[in-house]
């Protein structure tokens, strides 16, 4: 088989493209885990992704995948048997639900219809309603990734703190977190999980938990089983920055450039960065003439765009013509939205003129597996990148 020329655009929402200078950081001989220079790498990331996540309190790193960190955020503050509140709005929400049943909790699962996000008013009629106070937490997807919708952290935290009720509030942010506005501290979430491939740059394997005060009290008496995940063995090494178990040090050295990348361009201009690339994007799709598979405009993603194809086409079908004949990598439509629909990854490190080019390579592919659309897509996101202040990309 020919090998393409030129560099494959990978824009599915994630693993994105790791930046040169992050791969070459990965590339630096391994250390002594248990020495001094470890130590003080240790320090540099543990104190970085405080900033990054905008807290003071701790982050706890894996050497995992975003799965694992959502264990850890279960597993460390609830026992078996309790209730919580989860919320049906996609793949990764639903797939989060399944594993706390696995692990004997009592899950309430609000269905959802996968184009909206968490709705606020019914997380506060819920809680007022549990008057005994028997849900031990509420557990929310940010962005989900598999359909372009981000729900509203800040209203949802405004919604419990309405109802008086206690509940742990448990937050996902693996496709947010370094690419939307996203506040630990400030909108009083008490566990936030991450993960290292998506806005963070870096090659999958590393999952993180930043955790409140009041998660770790309530990790005191928690009695479902922990050992690998137990946040009390990490803390403890951590202190001096070190890990209790073997760490992924290489990726440790990739994660001190990303955060000296993010914290240098600014998280504000990061953001803002992200948002213009979405409201682009958006303006394509809407010249296109396709639909978003998002419906409410305060829950538009700003690191993917979910674009369901017409009636009778196949977006499977569209994706494998685009990466044959174009060596582009789209996101797939999960589950429910398998054939229905295509993901465009806007996130991570990324400017216009990649945009620009993948956006191209979306409306070629339309035209190429005869997908009925409006041409000038391209054009209409240039337009938006034109009209918007690209000054913030740095």
């Amino acid at each position: 088989m020919a090998v393409p020329s030129g560099r494959h655009f990978l824009q599915i929402p994630g693993p994105t493209n790791v930046p040169d200078r992050i791969l070459r950081a990965i590339s630096s001989p391994t250390i002594d885990h248990r020495g001094p220079e470890f130590g003080r790498l240790g320090r540099r990331v543990l104190d970085g992704l405080r900033a990054v996540f905008q807290t003071d309190q701790p982050v706890v790193i894996y050497p995992s995948s975003g799965t694992g960190a959502w264990e850890a955020a279960l597993v460390n503050v609830l026992s078996p048997g309790d209730r919580i509140l989860m919320f049906e709005t996609g793949h990764f929400a639903t797939l989060w639900c399944e594993m706390a049943r696995t692990l004997g909790l009592d899950v309430d699962f609000v269905p959802g219809d996968w184009r909206t996000g968490v709705d606020p008013a019914d997380v506060e009629a819920r809680l007022t309603e549990d008057t005994p106070g028997t849900y031990r937490a509420v557990a929310v997807v940010h962005n989900e990734t598999s359909t372009g919708v981000t729900s509203r952290v800040p209203a949802i935290r405004e919604a419990i703190d309405r109802a008086g009720h206690p509940a742990l509030l448990l937050v996902d942010t693996i496709s947010s977190l370094g690419s939307i506005d996203y506040r630990h501290d400030e909108w009083s979430v008490d566990v936030t999980v991450g993960g290292s491939q998506k806005g963070l740059m870096l090659p999958p394997g590393l999952g993180f938990n930043a955790i409140s005060e009041k998660a770790r009290s309530a990790s005191a008496s928690a009695r479902l089983p922990r050992s690998y995940w137990d946040w009390e063995a990490m803390l403890a090494s951590n202190a001096d920055g070190f890990f209790p178990y073997t760490p992924a040090t290489n990726l440790l050295y990739g994660l001190a450039e990303a955060i000296d990348l993010l914290l240098g361009e600014g998280l504000p201009q990061v953001f803002a960065r992200h948002d213009r690339h979405a409201d682009a994007t958006r303006a394509a799709v809407r010249q296109w003439g396709l639909e978003l598979l998002a419906t409410n405009p305060e829950e538009y993603s700003s690191s993917v765009t979910a674009v369901r194809v017409p009636p009778g086409c196949d977006a499977d079908d569209l994706r494998a013509v685009i990466l044959d004949r174009f060596d582009m990598s789209l996101g797939a439509g999960l589950a429910r939205l398998a054939g229905r629909v295509f993901r465009i990854g806007h996130l991570g490190s990324f400017n216009d003129l990649m945009l620009a080019g993948a956006l191209g390579g979306v409306e070629a592919g339309l035209s190429a597996a005869n997908i009925p659309h409006r041409s000038g897509g391209v054009e209409a996101a240039l337009e938006a990148l034109v009209r918007s202040d690209g000054r913030s990309d740095g």
